[in-house]
């Protein structure tokens, strides 16, 4: 299976022959061309025209973060297995209100259903949030009441700020507490990790999108405007609860990550890279992990199980299977 490179140095990424390599001040490190999916960017890197064509010949995706890691943008290569039918019916559902709003309601039906997962299992745990899972289930009880998209999206945020106040009990961690949801830049140590954690999902899905016939550009959930991608954010709200925030809550409890790996410039809060890089370790550690998928008994990894949605709504796109958003049974 392809993997993806994480790449925090600076310097350049060069093609020799039919091989790639990043090449600093002091040494060249070969990257695995046939056993790679995507190359993400944190350093300073330099790139030309001709590594470009290379790692577009092999399908290659490369995602920029800047010094701050917000996502800057992806190298998306020319698109093998795009297809003008299933555009068209992206575009069909999109301009369609009532079936624009019932793929977005089920997205925001599964991102819900996961953060209760997560709740039940703190709960089980012993964590007092039962306020907190009545509060939600109140929310989610009020979601079909809604016929516009920002109302849907104003509801899916209000769940989130009250999910997100949960973490101070979960963590019970002076050094991460909750507050508020702030973002560019964020105001605390907790928010940057739950930035930095979101801005790597967004870019996973994006990278299994391009592996189906769906076109990133039209998403449902989220508006279709001059955003070059928005259908990995909404696929997204359906993983960030299990994927994203287990990963948070486990680093901080087993003090992987402390206060001591932030810190602040003039502009923001940043993560040292040390912190990103246990994050991301612990990060392809989920995405990897199986589990026996019920529908279709087979173990399947986290990864591979956002192909499999992706897959779902092409089916409900072709008229084949009503889309059903994944939801966790822990």
């Amino acid at each position: 299976m392809k993997k993806a490179i994480y790449i925090f140095s600076s310097g350049e990424l060069k093609r020799k022959d039919n091989t790639l390599y990043l090449e600093t001040e002091d040494r060249k490190n070969y990257i695995p061309v046939e056993n790679t999916s995507e190359i993400y960017i944190f350093g300073e890197v330099d790139i030309n025209k001709r590594f470009l064509e290379f790692a577009s010949q092999n399908q290659i995706i490369i995602h920029f973060f800047n010094h701050y890691d917000y996502y800057v943008g992806s190298f998306y290569p020319r698109e093998f297995l795009n297809s003008g039918y299933m555009i068209l019916k992206q575009a069909e559902y999109y301009l369609d209100k009532g079936k624009r709003m019932a793929i977005a309601r089920e997205f925001v039906r599964g991102a819900v259903k996961n953060i209760l997962q997560v709740i039940r299992y703190y709960i089980n745990r012993g964590k007092d949030l039962a306020q907190i899972d009545e509060r939600i289930r109140e929310l989610e009880g009020r979601m079909d009441d809604f016929n516009e998209i920002d109302e849907l999206m104003a509801i899916e945020g209000n769940i989130r700020e009250c999910y997100y106040s949960s973490f101070d009990k979960i963590l019970e961690n002076q050094d991460f507490k909750f507050y508020k949801r702030t973002t560019r830049p964020p105001k605390n140590n907790l928010n940057s990790l739950i930035s930095f954690g979101n801005a790597m999902i967004y870019t996973v899905t994006l990278s299994e999108i391009y592996k189906t016939h769906l076109d990133p550009r039209i998403g449902f959930l989220h508006a279709t405007n001059f955003r070059r991608f928005t259908l990995n954010l909404d696929v997204a709200e359906i993983f960030k609860p299990i994927i994203v925030d287990r990963v948070i809550l486990t680093l901080i409890g087993r003090k992987v990550i402390t206060k001591d790996d932030f810190e602040q410039d003039s502009e923001g809060l940043i993560i040292k890279e040390k912190a990103k890089r246990e994050f991301i370790k612990e990060l392809e550690e989920k995405l990897s992990t199986t589990f026996k998928h019920r529908q279709i008994g087979k173990n399947v990894s986290y990864r591979r199980l956002i192909r499999l949605e992706l897959y779902k709504l092409e089916k409900h796109l072709m008229g084949e299977q009503e889309y059903s958003a994944f939801v966790a049974g822990w």
